[in-house]
């Protein structure tokens, strides 16, 4: 996706011509605004980047293995523990926005060491918690640091390197790492609590989080943020100015982060509680639906928006968004369905059931490098093209599993997702950097990431309700194979998406 910069027209979903590549592949962004260079060069920056973004996704899923040992030490119910797991969740997808526009305002190295900080601190509370109400109130506070952290490691990712095909490279590094935390999670968390019990779970990330923290403030070039910055967009574009005013200004819009922050953690609150009380979902989605049109009103008279309205707009960066929701929610939900197989009717212990999905995740980590350089090379569009319709066919593999022919089956599903997701990862995030003006890329990553993780908690709302209980064997593998056939076809939805984005008049194609 060609990024327009400070220039008006269309967004385009092609390659860059080698006279269209930014030549100031030595010249760091923090030197063009006066901002000090990095002191470790950008592959530290990278280094401690992808350091602290792991930590963030890992305890996504590690804390998932220790939840009988938690339900059991601090003497709660299964029910009351599940907000250990959730509490993270809905905080991390709920101020993934606002912390993104924080670091495009304050600038990334302060906000990241500030996420760091913030989650190294609220770990060691979980870790001391006494009752679960105080380690659901630390997972939350988790979440915040994640927050703050996850939107500016990617950006501050893209400021170290400028240059389009340095850039999709890194990108690629870090969809690679990020890829191996999901992975991880379950496997060292199931270590660590046989070993040395749950609390040390949490103990581990403080010394790590002090590590990042310390490489973030030696090596990351600080901005001080933006203030005062060009127009968002600087053009034109579906006729209004994308951002209707500053960037950055001496005004933040603290009304957009309230309701966006209402809205998300409105709607995810509502898809967990579908499984459950079916009153609280009702009332969560009619909160959610209010916060909505408020955020809808409240951005479109705001002089300086946290969602500039003009920015979707554009055709390629509701496209990047929509392709990031799609792939987190098929990807996610299988992964979701397919841990329940493994364990629940084939009857393998979670550890080998971790170790039999590793078909879905080495491909992730493998091709997420290769999909970085092919990007660089080529543009995000055809290399996100091939990851939808390997994806696509993988998905449909699923039609191949029955409950007696077992595992051998599964495989080539595992095969096809990861290739899949792990070639369509590096250019979707790529493509989100440069779908938007310059200076927006905290932005750009906190409403990437958002659909990301809105993504993983529909996928698995969606896909455990439909599939139910594996119990009832016949219906769950039945419901396994045609949500295979419903993800596929949302693949070649997006392909279609991304193929319609580049074929429009204007677009040089």
């Amino acid at each position: 996706m060609e990024a327009t910069g400070l220039h008006p027209g269309p967004v385009e979903l092609k390659p860059s011509s080698a006279s269209e590549t930014p030549k100031s592949s030595s010249v760091s962004p923090a030197a063009t605004m006066g901002s000090p260079a990095p002191r470790g060069g950008p592959g530290l920056v990278l280094v401690v980047m992808c350091a602290g973004m792991f930590l963030v996704l890992l305890d996504v899923t590690v804390v998932n293995v220790a939840v009988p040992s938690i339900t059991a030490g601090l003497r709660t119910s299964t029910a009351g523990v599940q907000w250990v797991v959730d509490a993270y969740t809905v905080t991390l997808a709920s101020l993934l926005v606002a912390g993104g526009a924080a670091g495009d305002r304050l600038g990334h190295r302060r906000v990241v060491a500030a996420g760091l900080a913030v989650f190294g601190a609220a770990s060691a509370g979980c870790a001391l918690a006494p009752t679960s109400a105080l380690l659901v109130a630390a997972r939350a506070a988790q979440g915040v640091g994640a927050a703050l952290l996850l939107p500016g490691s990617i950006a501050a990712i893209a400021d170290a390197y400028p240059d389009r095909a340095a850039q999709a490279e890194a990108l690629g590094v870090w969809a690679a790492v990020s890829s191996l935390a999901l992975p991880a999670g379950p496997l060292l968390g199931g270590l660590i609590v046989s070993t040395a019990g749950w609390r040390t779970v949490f103990w581990i990330n403080p010394p790590v989080a002090a590590v990042c923290l310390a490489g973030v403030l030696a090596w990351v070039p600080a901005s001080g943020g933006r203030p005062g910055g060009g127009r968002l967009g600087g053009g034109r574009l579906g006729g209004g100015r994308l951002g209707g005013g500053r960037l950055g200004g001496r005004r933040f819009d603290l009304a957009g982060v309230a309701l966006a922050t209402l809205c998300l953690a409105a709607t995810v609150y509502a898809v967990i509680a579908a499984s459950g009380s079916g009153a609280a979902a009702v009332a969560a989605a009619i909160v959610a639906v209010l916060a909505a049109v408020g955020l809808i009103v409240t951005e479109r008279r705001a002089s300086e928006p946290l969602l500039p309205p003009a920015l979707f707009t554009r055709p390629a960066f509701r496209v990047v968004t929509i392709s990031a929701l799609t792939m987190n929610l098929t990807s996610n939900g299988l992964l979701f369905l397919l841990t329940r197989y493994l364990q629940s009717i084939l009857g393998h212990r979670p550890l080998t059931a971790g170790l039999m999905l590793l078909p879905l995740f080495a491909p992730l980590a493998v091709t997420s490098p290769l999909a970085g350089r092919l990007t660089a090379r080529h543009g995000p569009r055809p290399v996100m093209l091939a990851g939808a319709a390997i994806a696509a066919a993988g998905q449909l593999c699923l039609l191949l599993i029955t409950p007696e022919t077992g595992y051998p089956r599964l495989v080539p599903a595992l095969l096809g997702v990861g290739l899949g997701v792990g070639l369509f990862t590096a250019p979707v995030v790529a493509a989100a950097m440069r779908a938007v003006p310059v200076g927006r890329s905290g932005l750009a990553s906190g409403i990437n990431n958002t659909a990301r993780q809105a993504g993983t908690a529909l996928g698995v709302a969606i896909f455990g309700a439909i599939a139910g209980s594996p119990a009832n064997v016949q219906h769950f593998i039945g419901a396994v194979r045609w949500l295979g056939v419903a993800a596929a076809i949302g693949w070649l939805i997006v392909a279609a998406l991304i193929y319609s984005v580049a074929r429009e008049p204007g677009s040089g194609r």
